[in-house]
């Protein structure tokens, strides 16, 4: 996909790491100009941005904490000033407690919900000006198996991401006439930080059960989900809009409890 994107820029929130680092290199490689953004791991930010740089792209690198809307109101101000025009974004970013529904406080879902869904619509929002001036516009969001499935310890984090869903789909219908496409992403399990933390004592044992689970045979990688990005911030996805594709390597066309049968 080398040069799909060549002179599109893009902004990723949360790419400091994990799949929003992945998906930034892999952007920067297929063209695009990228905009980091990161809240804590200023160095982590850095590195990536020295990468992409290194590949001959324009990378800017911008912080903030997306629960402050002052915070996020400067991030967007900063790529203004830089560029002027953006052409996608991708909303990576979330957080959460890994709690059962009846350990879960109001800080917790406030946390969630504003990560997830209000600095989505907040991002958009403001950088729709932008988007507007850009050669195109796509928004891309980074949903979960929790938006459908009732996974432990995740209700947060999972009703959030279903809100997300649901955001993207009325952004698209919204933003259509003006040519923008919304599209959501939802990744299978990946070896992330925040799986290592989700599955504690039980990470290495729960990576092997998805692997064998998987009809595909192995877990999905970082870069899988950055090539599903590429695709759909492509001109080939010019006609798809709310959509949420399943990257998952088929775990979820299984029921579990048949396997003896």
């Amino acid at each position: 996909m080398q040069g799909i994107l060549q002179g599109d820029r893009v902004l990723i929130t949360g790419s400091s790491r994990g799949i929003g680092r992945a998906i930034a290199l892999a952007m920067a490689r297929a063209g695009a100009q990228v905009a980091i953004h990161y809240h804590r791991a200023a160095e982590a930010a850095e590195l990536v941005a020295r990468e992409i740089r290194e590949l001959d792209r324009e990378c800017i690198v911008v912080q903030g904490n997306l629960e402050d809307a002052d915070q996020r109101a400067r991030m967007i101000e900063a790529v203004s000033q830089q560029w002027g025009t953006i052409d996608v974004l991708v909303a990576n970013a979330a957080a959460t407690a890994f709690k059962p529904v009846t350990e879960l406080r109001p800080y917790h879902l406030h946390r969630t919900y504003t990560v997830v869904v209000e600095s989505l619509v907040d991002l958009v929002q403001r950088l729709l000006p932008l988007m507007t001036q850009g050669r195109h516009g796509r928004i891309i969001t980074i949903s979960s198996q929790g938006s459908h499935y009732a996974l432990p310890r995740y209700a947060s984090i999972g009703a959030g991401k279903a809100a997300m869903e649901a955001m993207t789909r009325y952004l698209a219908a919204e933003l259509g006439p003006l040519g923008i496409t919304c599209n959501a992403i939802s990744p299978g399990v990946i070896n992330t930080d925040s799986v290592r933390y989700y599955a504690a004592e039980r990470y290495e044992s729960f990576l092997s059960r998805i692997a064998e689970a998987t009809p595909l045979g192995r877990l999905v990688q970082p870069d899988d989900i950055a090539a599903a990005v590429i695709m759909l911030a492509s001109p080939y996805a010019r006609m798809i809009t709310g959509q949420v594709i399943q990257v998952d390597g088929g775990i979820s066309l299984k029921t579990p409890g048949f396997e003896g049968v």
